[in-house]
């Protein structure tokens, strides 16, 4: 498990909760430009990971794994512009992104597996692991 997670949740329970007064997180300055790139692309991160989870939902595993790879996984470095904006970002942030793209592609070999072989648990997990590389960043980075 992500040892990220934790800090996430208690920020999420002291910002819910009143406790926190300043926003900690690490303040990443970009041009605009690549500001609004970077955030576009999460923006889609989002919207691919809905979409993942309604096409696990009606069992067509095929093409969620589709999804994960061409705009999450390593295959969509390109698109994304990731080796121009990764030399703009903190060591760390680098790091989460990278693990995010490689936890999509794996993912992706899993959720095909789970078509195969009606176990969902494998893609499930590695879904969760996915999303945990998001959840790290976000609570330890924001984009100016």
């Amino acid at each position: 498990m992500n040892l990220r997670l934790p800090m996430y949740l208690a920020l999420l329970f002291m910002t819910s909760t009143g406790f926190a007064q300043d926003d900690t997180r690490q303040k990443v300055e970009f041009p605009q430009m690549v500001q609004q790139h970077m955030l576009a692309n999460m923006r889609d991160h989002l919207l691919a990971l809905s979409e993942i989870q309604a096409l696990m939902a009606v069992a067509d595993y095929d093409k969620a794994a589709q999804i994960a790879e061409q705009r999450l996984g390593l295959s969509s470095l390109d698109n994304h512009g990731a080796a121009h904006m990764a030399q703009m970002m903190p060591k760390e942030m680098q790091e989460i992104g990278s693990e995010m793209h490689k936890a999509a592609s794996q993912f992706a070999i899993s959720v095909v597996d789970a078509g195969a072989s009606g176990d969902l648990k494998p893609a499930l997990n590695d879904l969760s692991k996915l999303m945990q590389q998001c959840v790290a960043c976000h609570a330890a980075f924001r984009v100016h």
